[in-house]
């Protein structure tokens, strides 16, 4: 294959993530800069910030629009696709995918099947994101711009393909966010027009509630590949160097207490203790009170115990480090 047959193919990888997949490298860590363009791009449309001014309802908007896709992120793409911790509708299924996937985070088949393997591998040579192999940035940034880390390994999520509609997201993983962009493009214009005491219009709502809301999501998200693998404490001695974070906990909803969910991914809970603050869990919980979600896994009352005796060794309120 050309070198002009390679770039067209990455380039149409943005659109099409199975595109020329037997001409991929699946092992191959180098560097692949077209991978990267569209992440740069991403980055830099948050200047425009610089331009389209600001409102408090471009802010509020943003906000809104970051927890509520992180909240898709942490409770389906990460607890329900990836971990199977309850179960739900197959429209609830579906709705919760479309909504990770307009974070820019790719499909919930590629993201679940690189997280069971990251379970498997954790900080050891194997696992693509660690910190301890590879170093900090490279765990936070690098990791997705290789080939190794485009390809979804279907091996690892077979209990998903049965879903038409979920390899559909996972196939045409930019179709989602380029549809949400277009969407809070189309509301901002819309609310100039009918409600022009709010100050927004369409390039404004764009930039802060789809550019700056989707960066800032991405990197609390990986923060967890990164920081929660360096920074925090340890209140058990799992196989990996995973860690609790109280800050990384409330930016996240939850995934900050990462040590605690390696020591016991089965669970939908990760604050084992009534202070460690789980906003994702909170949230679950009520959903399956309105009959959304259900057979949510709890923490298992030996899992329990261990962490009372943990916390009561190194003092009550702590985790060792």
């Amino acid at each position: 294959m050309t070198q002009a047959n390679r770039w067209l193919l990455n380039i149409l990888r943005w659109f099409d993530s199975e595109a020329g997949l037997d001409h991929i490298d699946s092992k191959s860590r180098k560097f692949n800069a077209l991978r990267v363009i569209p992440f740069l791009l991403l980055h830099a449309a948050c200047l425009l910030v610089l331009v389209v001014g600001v409102s408090p309802f471009a802010l509020a908007f943003a906000l809104a629009f970051f927890v509520v896709r992180m909240f898709a992120i942490t409770a389906f793409y990460h607890r329900y696709f990836a971990h199977k911790t309850f179960r739900t509708s197959r429209f609830w299924q579906f709705l919760f995918a479309l909504l990770g996937a307009s974070a820019a985070q790719r499909g919930p088949l590629w993201w679940a099947a690189h997280h069971r393997h990251h379970h498997q591998h954790s900080d050891r040579s194997d696992d693509l994101h660690s910190p301890h192999h590879g170093g900090f940035w490279w765990s936070h940034i690098g990791w997705f711009t290789c080939d190794a880390g485009f390809v979804t390994d279907e091996r690892r999520v077979r209990d998903w393909l049965r879903f038409p509609e979920l390899r559909f997201i996972n196939r045409f993983d930019a179709l989602v966010p380029l549809t949400a962009a277009l969407a809070i493009f189309g509301l901002g214009e819309l609310l100039a027009a009918t409600a022009p005491s709010l100050g927004t219009n369409g390039y404004q709502l764009l930039v802060w509630g789809f550019f700056v809301s989707t960066v800032v999501l991405f990197h609390a998200t990986v923060s967890i590949n990164s920081l929660a693998h360096v920074w925090g404490r340890r209140r058990f001695d799992t196989a990996d160097d995973s860690r609790n974070n109280f800050f990384l906990a409330l930016l996240t909803l939850g995934e900050g207490w990462h040590n605690n969910h390696h020591r016991w991914p089965q669970s939908a809970r990760q604050g084992f203790r009534w202070y460690e603050i789980d906003l994702t869990y909170y949230a679950l919980w009520l959903m399956a009170r309105l009959g959304i979600i259900w057979d949510l896994k709890p923490v298992p009352e030996h899992i329990q115990q261990e962490t009372r005796a943990r916390d009561a060794k190194n003092g009550r309120g702590t985790c060792r480090q």
